[in-house]
């Protein structure tokens, strides 16, 4: 498992949040507790004067029988809806996904993009940092920035039976230390638990009903959300969708021989997305791709190159690193979530095929990365290191003993191409995780919700396969799919007409057609898929600041979902 590499710009004392406790009275004719309001107030002002911050109780434990259970905090932000002219539709709750990745720090800086400006007109948009992340009441194992620094492996992922075992000693230090000196919310870490707060925090909103958008991981929460509290399902999204069957005990006895990460398909759907890169590459020729021509032949070279003799670069900044076969892997494999950023990556393994100067393939590798936003990744660092394992671990089932990872590893490179490995090993940790599943739900997913779920997801997802986009639709009997032929991790910003169903969907609550499927506006490269798209999407007359704010908002995504790869 790879995990961070970089110290926490940012404290705890940055956010000014006020405690509440989670009920406040009692209702005169039902004498039930009623939930507090949240107490907002201005933070982060000096980026946008208009964000406020908040703080929520709730039980740390939901199935405790004590008179007065113990709570942890809920750290919330909140962007008020903008347009006081019209009557607002309530609150838009927000989970960018992980698990582990910070709703507080997404609406923080990607709010004032997010959706269209009708949308965060009417909707107050809420980003929360599920239990046990960031803010709120982050789970940790008590490890000092020295024991962590000890900790993080020389590679992204094993390769050789050297580093299996290396990453298997680490494994086995890091669950003991985290057995010893874990806190209290490590076995209170289920999305099932995330779920039951998002609840608790609708009502202190003041809504009958939720209104959410959940993007990767996020998908999973709204699913979990939908099936536990069906009829207070408002208006639901859920985008880069997960098979939640896979995620939690996956079909039949899987969960008790394949890892997670392996039977989530995300190494098949990887390679899938790495083939249309090479395609649509060959296709646009050299004045469009400059690693066109034959350019999955020679990506192979490349790679076995690599894992030969690594390839020494120098960032902007002076560092000098090399370019391993493991870090090339999880670069590709990063490169596959953002379809914009492909021409960027081309660019970056045809210096390193031509061998450029180790300061211009340097200069390169430091600008894809800004494109994919993971230099921007600042959260704590000791939360940052368990967060992901937390909630993986706490939600599935995997094999008990810690050697089946190398043997699916193996076989999954053999049978998917190149990202059998990376994949596999990021839930290695679980084998031995010493956190509580006693609170988590696995199904059945097959509620009817109060009203319909929108489940959107591309073709070509590499992260969360569109197979699981049509195992929720076909699971939520009130749930209607939406398909953009395209390429990337989620939906955003990568087809106008997709982007426009879901912002009517959330304004409205209409739905797009049965089997509707949106053209990417701009396919990689430029290659436009169809003369219609384009026209369409250059026609906009905000096209300019909507190219904009999309990229805002898939950097945003990219990089809350890529954490644990940094």
């Amino acid at each position: 498992m790879k995990i961070f590499k970089q110290v926490c710009k940012l404290s705890l004392s940055c956010v000014l949040l006020t405690p509440l406790l989670a009920f406040a009275n009692v209702n005169a004719d039902t004498g039930k507790k009623l939930p507090a309001k949240i107490d907002w107030q201005p933070c982060y002002t000096e980026e946008n004067p208009n964000l406020l911050c908040g703080q929520y109780s709730v039980p740390l434990d939901y199935q405790s029988n004590k008179k007065n259970p113990k709570t942890i905090q809920i750290a919330l932000v909140k962007l008020p809806a903008s347009d006081t002219t019209q009557k607002p539709l309530g609150s838009l709750f927000i989970n960018p996904g992980g698990p582990g990745a910070s709703g507080v720090l997404f609406v923080r800086f990607a709010g004032q993009y997010l959706f269209n400006q009708e949308v965060r007109g009417r909707y107050d948009l809420i980003g929360f940092d599920p239990r046990g992340i960031h803010l709120s009441h982050a789970v940790t194992c008590g490890l000092t920035i020295e024991q962590i620094t000890q900790a993080i492996p020389p590679f992204e992922f094993p390769v050789s039976r050297k580093e299996e075992k290396q990453q298997l000693n680490i494994n086995k230090t890091l669950n003991s230390l985290c057995a010893k000196n874990g806190n209290d919310v490590m076995d209170h870490m289920t999305t099932a638990n995330v779920a039951r707060d998002l609840d608790l925090l609708r009502q202190a909103v003041g809504d009958e009903l939720l209104n959410y958008v959940g993007y990767s991981y996020g998908s999973y929460l709204g699913v979990t959300y939908a099936n536990l509290f069906p009829q207070k399902v408002g208006r639901l999204v859920v985008d880069g969708v997960l098979d939640p069957i896979e995620w939690s005990t996956g079909k039949g006895w899987s969960g008790w021989i394949e890892p997670v990460t392996t039977r989530l398909e995300s190494d098949k759907n990887s390679m899938a997305t790495l083939n249309e890169f090479f395609r649509l590459c060959d296709l646009a020729g050299p004045t469009g791709c400059s690693f066109a021509g034959n350019s999955a032949a020679r990506f192979d070279q490349l790679i076995k190159r690599l894992k030969a003799q690594p390839q020494p670069i120098i960032l902007p900044d002076g560092t000098n690193i090399e370019l391993t076969y493991s870090l090339i892997i999880a670069e590709t494999a990063r490169a596959m979530y953002n379809s914009p950023s492909w021409s960027s990556f081309a660019d970056l393994i045809a210096f390193t095929e031509a061998q450029f100067p180790p300061q211009v393939i340097g200069q390169q590798y430091s600008q894809l990365r800004n494109e994919f936003g993971v230099e921007e990744i600042v959260p704590p660092l000791d939360n940052s290191f368990f967060a992901f394992s937390a909630v993986l671990c706490s939600d599935s089932d995997n094999p008990a003993q810690e050697e089946f990872w190398p043997l699916w590893a193996d076989e999954s490179d053999k049978q998917n191409g190149y990202f059998g490995r990376f994949w596999t090993w990021g839930s290695s940790i679980c084998a031995n995780w010493p956190g509580s599943k006693k609170s988590r739900f696995t199904g059945p997913f097959t509620k009817k919700t109060k009203n319909p779920v929108l489940v959107a997801s591309t073709l070509f997802d590499p992260a969360t396969p569109y197979s699981g986009a049509k195992t929720v639709a076909r699971l939520l009997p009130n749930s209607r799919l939406l398909t953009v032929d395209g390429w990337g991790h989620t939906t955003p910003g990568l087809s106008g007409c997709a982007d426009n169903i879901t912002f009517q969907y959330l304004l409205n609550g209409s739905l797009p057609a049965t089997n509707t499927v949106c053209e990417q506006d701009i396919a990689p490269f430029y290659i436009f898929n169809n003369a219609s798209a384009n026209k369409r999407s250059l026609q906009r007359s905000d096209a300019t600041d909507h190219a904009s704010d999309s990229n805002e908002v898939r950097k945003a995504i990219t990089r809350s979902n890529q954490q644990r790869f940094n």
